[in-house]
């Protein structure tokens, strides 16, 4: 492409290029999205895509040599000239489409400034614009880019006009949001990866199914063009073009090393990237989705993909070998050990602290989420071992223990059984559930200690740690509370803010307070032992750059983990002034134990050694297991730095972490949860709720906050499960099942599939195989959509199909009803596999209803396969959801509409349990003043006196709670508006 800068008038740059057009006929100009670009002046909002066809036909055009044709362009100078500006997104595309054109027509490209209205009926400025030589307009991106490829001599295609048209609707808003938050508002990560991920997603997606190098087939399309020059600003910072997205990442490294590409990008950007575009993003209206903006945890609705001959054969053929199709299944060893030549998984969720009762967003970002993986790992035959437990030492247990009056060892077996039956009633499938205050613990804990300090690789200096003078103690990070210094949060722990985030040196904190008796602690010195992060980080980068490529750690994951090196890492703190954890085995430190964010990761290590004795295949064996671990963001920095760090320095053959999911947080309706302070629904309470657990499970999945928060409500639980699992899902299996008990006597019926069934089939098949890529990548939200897909595609096969009808019909209506009935109770055996990792106790029901044969109850195989052939008894059918009604969940909303109150400075203060004679008396009267008010308002008292008698009954509650040692509950009653 030649271009010769000129200065032209008003300030701009005017550059040539020349273009020679190959013409088939008529030049046709067609847009999908760019239609309302085609205006002219004197024409109000009136189309001219035709008026434009017409006067390209009607151009002189002059033979060359080997059937070109030079276009003679009418107009200013004879030449249709292009207007960029620098800095404007939009430029990017046009430019490398003219690229296309280069040689083939005569084009005059001009920079104007971001302010400068070249179109002149438009009221506001608007680049990049294309004048034609008959004095119209182009400014629609696209258009113009057609434009030029139809110059090319490209010929237009249905599949591309679907990608510009997804282009305009659905990327561009969600690409505007994001670019806004990080150029005009200097925000950065998943706040802006977040609106872009599920159409990175979709693009991923698409070319993958497809396997083709670009989006429209084997070459590059106009689509890609248009595509690329949208992404370009913000996915050329490789921190916003996430590496699980490997099709993706293929295709724009393709394009972005193609030449006009690459001039586009210099002309555009200016080498300063991102930033360039700061001026023009300033001067444009905020994005409409950012104002007024709704949270939803709702699916996009997908359309039913195109299918190919190949496709269908492939899966007709799968189809037809019923359960022969199915993988071996491999057998079951106890305990569970690595095995040479298969896929190994070892997978972990973060130890919850022992000190509290688990919330619903503990259970979603650890243990619920590993236990979707696990149960889908041993789906796919893989050889997978799930372990947790409960985190036992440190402070928060000895606070625990001091509000509660008991010794820290009690306070731990008390909570970790708890812990143990809420899982057991979320039916966590734990291969061992353990805990980390065991000699196993010591003694791993003490050996990696011991080969750091032989390394050089710990530390040792003068700390200033908060004392409280009237406890008579120093105060570890979590009996220490204040302003945060970072963001004025007022209730920051000493180790980490809650609300920004970010860690925390106790004495840091603004305005702190001791949380046992409140009074302010002093600054005294203390010698305490540290992890030389700094001299470690090197080898930390270098194990990073050989895992993260081709892993899954999730887009958090790797953001905070690169902030952490990015900002440089410092010396750590691993000792801390207390008696209940892992002793120090070092001369002058035998009255200090470990802190608990050293050695509470080495806890998956010794849970294992407790689980059994040759724990080090597991944990010494990084060349043949792959490790998964789970949890909340705030845990990235102690699994994917500190522990790290640690087993490198030991120099002892660790296991790392190979993939390291972690989730965003959950909130509860329009607050938090916080198990600091109570505050939410608890494991406990949800099974007072009588909703069942799978419930439950499929809800917090369905809101799992993968790319960004999400929140529990009531309300959308209440909608979801009487629309997604009631309507949907449950219609569905229960009509297919009732349909052969009731029209053929339980049996499957035989099965003649029309070219509808094998697409249908093939629909399925390929709805299955993206559950596996999602799973595999460990998408566990998004794979939940793809089982409520196939359940949709059922329902409209048998709405469609009407067998109820077709049954009562001549013998090829009855053969029809028996077609559709045999397909229909098939995917609905699918779906019962499906729905094993997310709903098990539902899945072991529609197994049981349907007598799903038992080789098809433990594998999960890649195609949909005919595992209930014609023939085959079913058993009794009956309904799997209940439905959720308003009152019900009315009454749920207000019962647990303040969760569970922070402790009171009394509580804290140390007071014990009362004596049983105590808590009888204050029992007594509890039920007395009950009494009082429910006569104050059986009369209808006045509103006053009820109100005053209300207090005082929950005043004596509060006297109960403390009496028994129990946490105190907020008083229910209605939500102030």
């Amino acid at each position: 492409m030649r271009m010769d800068g000129m200065l032209g008038s008003a300030g701009t740059v005017n550059q040539h290029v020349n273009m020679t057009p190959l013409l088939h006929g008529n030049l046709r100009v067609c847009c999908m999205m760019g239609e309302t670009a085609f205006r002219e002046p004197g024409q109000g909002n009136g189309f001219i895509r035709d008026s434009i066809s017409r006067r390209a036909s009607r151009r002189s055009v002059r033979p060359l040599a080997g059937d070109r044709f030079r276009l003679h362009q009418r107009g200013v100078h004879g030449e249709m000239r292009l207007f960029v500006s620098e800095g404007a997104p939009g430029s990017l595309p046009v430019l490398a489409a003219a690229g296309r054109a280069q040689g083939r027509a005569e084009l005059l490209i001009s920079t104007v400034g971001p302010e400068e209205c070249v179109v002149p009926f438009l009221t506001r400025p608007k680049v990049p614009v294309l004048q034609l030589d008959s004095g119209n307009y182009l400014f629609s991106t696209s258009a113009i880019c057609r434009y030029f490829f139809l110059l090319s001599g490209w010929e237009q295609d249905d599949l591309t006009n679907q990608w510009l048209e997804w282009e305009a609707t659905e990327l561009q808003p969600a690409l505007s949001t994001a670019l806004y938050y990080l150029v005009v508002q200097g925000k950065k990560g998943e706040d802006v990866l977040g609106p872009v991920r599920r159409a990175l997603m979709h693009i991923d997606h698409s070319l993958s199914r497809r396997s083709s190098p670009f989006l429209a087939g084997e070459t590059e399309s106009l689509a890609d063009v248009v595509l690329w020059g949208a992404l370009y600003p913000l996915l050329q910072d490789p921190s916003y073009l996430p590496e699980e997205l490997g099709a993706l990442h293929s295709w724009f490294q393709t394009l972005s090393s193609q030449e006009p590409c690459q001039r586009a990008a210099e002309t555009v950007l200016k080498q300063q990237g991102v930033l360039a575009l700061r001026p023009y993003l300033q001067k444009q209206p905020q994005p409409s989705s950012l104002e007024g903006r709704v949270v939803s945890n709702e699916p996009e609705e997908e359309e039913l993909a195109t299918l190919s001959e190949e496709e269908i054969a492939v899966a007709v053929a799968a189809w037809e070998k019923g359960l022969e199709g199915l993988p071996p299944l491999r057998p079951q060893q106890n305990p569970v050990l690595p095995v040479a030549g298969e896929r190994n998984v070892l997978i972990t969720s973060a130890l919850p602290y022992v000190n509290n009762v688990p919330h619903l967003g503990n259970i979603i970002g650890c243990v619920l989420s590993a236990d979707v993986f696990a149960r889908y790992s041993r789906l796919r035959q893989w050889n997978t071992l799930y372990l947790c437990g409960t985190d036992e030492y440190g402070t928060a247990t000895e606070t625990k223990a001091l509000e509660e009056g008991l010794t820290p060892q009690e306070i731990c077996d008390k909570y970790h059984a708890i812990h143990a039956d809420i899982y057991r009633w979320f039916n966590i499938s734990f291969d061992f559930f353990g805990r980390t205050t065991t000699p196993q613990q010591t003694k791993i804990t003490q050996d990696i200690f011991q080969r750091l300090l032989a390394r050089g690789f710990v530390l040792q200096a003068t700390v200033e740690q908060l004392r409280c003078e009237h406890c008579a103690r120093f105060l570890a990070d979590r009996f220490v509370e204040g302003v945060c210094p970072f963001c004025g949060y007022e209730e920051a722990r000493g180790d980490q803010c809650d609300k920004c985030g970010k860690l925390i040196n106790a004495i840091e904190l603004k305005k702190p307070q001791c949380k046992v008796c409140r009074s302010c602690p002093v600054v005294r010195s203390s010698q305490h032992l540290f992890l030389d992060l700094p001299k470690l980080g090197t080898r930390v980068e270098e194990w990073l750059e050989r895992t993260l490529p081709g892993s899954d750690w999730t887009p958090n994951a790797r953001f905070i983990t690169r902030s952490w090196l990015r900002d440089g890492l410092k010396p750590r703190c691993i000792t801390r002034d207390l008696k209940w954890g892992t002793p120090v085995p070092l001369e002058g430190f035998e009255d200090k134990v470990f802190y608990v964010w050293f050695d509470a990761t080495i806890g998956y290590l010794s849970i294992t050694a407790n689980y059994t004795d040759q724990w080090e295949k597991w944990w010494k064996n990084p060349e043949q297991v792959s490790l998964y671990q789970f949890m909340a963001k705030d845990n990235v920095p102690f699994h994917g730095i500190v522990f790290p760090s640690s087993a490198l320095g030991a120099e002892d053959n660790y296991t790392l972490v190979s993939h390291l999911i972690a989730t965003e947080y959950l909130n509860y309706e329009d607050g938090k949860f916080s198990k600091s302070r109570g505050v939410g629904v608890f494991g406990d309470m949800a099974q007072d709720t009588g909703i069942p657990a799978d419930i439950w499970r499929f809800y917090l999945l369905y809101i799992r906050p993968e790319g960004q928060d999400s929140a529990f409500s009531w309300t959308d639980m209440l909608f979801k499960n009487n629309s997604e699992l009631l309507n949907n899902l449950g219609n569905f299996i229960n009509r297919a099942g009732m349909f052969v008990s009731k029209f053929f006597g339980g049996f499957v019926p035989e099965m003649v599939l029309t070219s509808d069934d094998q697409r249908l089939l093939t629909h399925v098949t390929l709805e299955l195989q993206h559950y596996h890529q999602l799973l595999e990548k460990v998408r566990i939200r998004d794979a939940l959509r793809s089982i409520l897909t196939i359940s949709r595609h059922g329902n409209q096969y048998i709405q469609v199909n009407e067998p109820w009808k077709r049954i009562k019909g001549g013998e090829a209506d009855r053969q029809r009803a028996g077609t559709v009935t045999g397909l229909a109770v098939n995917i609905a055996a699918l779906l019962s596999i499906m729905l094993q990792p997310y709903m098990p106790a539902v899945s072991a029901t529609i197994r049981a209803q349907l007598q799903l044969p038992p080789p098809a109850c433990s594998v999960l195989p890649t195609s949909f396969l005919c595992t209930l052939p014609a023939g085959h008894q079913i058993g009794t059918v009956s309904p799997l959801f209940q439905k959720l009604e308003n009152d019900q969940i009315e009454s749920l909303k207000q019962r647990f509409s303040g969760g569970q109150a922070k402790a009171s400075p009394k509580a804290a203060a140390g007071l014990t349990a009362a004596g049983p004679q105590q808590v009888q008396a204050l029992t007594a009267e509890v039920a007395k003043q009950g009494d009082i008010v429910r006569e104050l308002k059986a009369q209808k008292a006045d509103k006053n006196q009820i109100a005053a008698e209300v207090a005082k009954l929950l005043d004596l509650k509060k006297q109960l709670a403390l009496a028994e040692g129990k946490p105190l509950e907020t008083p229910k009653g209605k939500k102030k508006k």
